[in-house]
């Protein structure tokens, strides 16, 4: 039978496994978030190579998650809006998809590049 105890001083409970005492502890429990999307991805990739601390602790105080999904949702707002800005600058309207598909193809990859960008050196791989 096990034997459980709790230390009154850290409040830390103990539980006999063999002849030792070993401390029950785990991760806090995260909030269930959507899918991390690409953006959050990305971050995750960047804090774990060059922030290692950061992502530990965000880690171990459950707030990774929510941290990734808040990342995930400003960087997506900011690529649509600089997608829409660049597009409508440049002139790139339905019109031009209906008369010259190719080259509308070119201009949207060429603003979505240049979007993606933008995103990665405001919001992704700085902290």
């Amino acid at each position: 039978m096990k034997k459980l105890f709790t230390d009154e001083r850290t409040g830390i409970s103990y539980t006999l496994q063999g002849d030792y005492y070993l401390p029950d502890l785990a991760l806090p429990t995260e909030e269930e978030h959507e899918n991390i999307g690409v953006w959050g991805m990305r971050h995750k990739r960047f804090l774990k190579e060059n922030h290692r601390v950061l992502y530990a602790n965000l880690m171990t105080s459950g707030k990774l998650t929510a941290y990734l999904d808040e990342v995930e949702q400003q960087a997506t707002a900011l690529f649509l809006r600089l997608v829409k800005e660049l597009s409508e600058k440049e002139n790139v309207t339905e019109s031009l998809k209906a008369t010259d598909q190719m080259a509308w193809v070119q201009k949207m990859n060429n603003i979505r590049n240049r979007a993606t960008e933008i995103v990665n050196a405001e919001m992704i791989y700085t902290v």
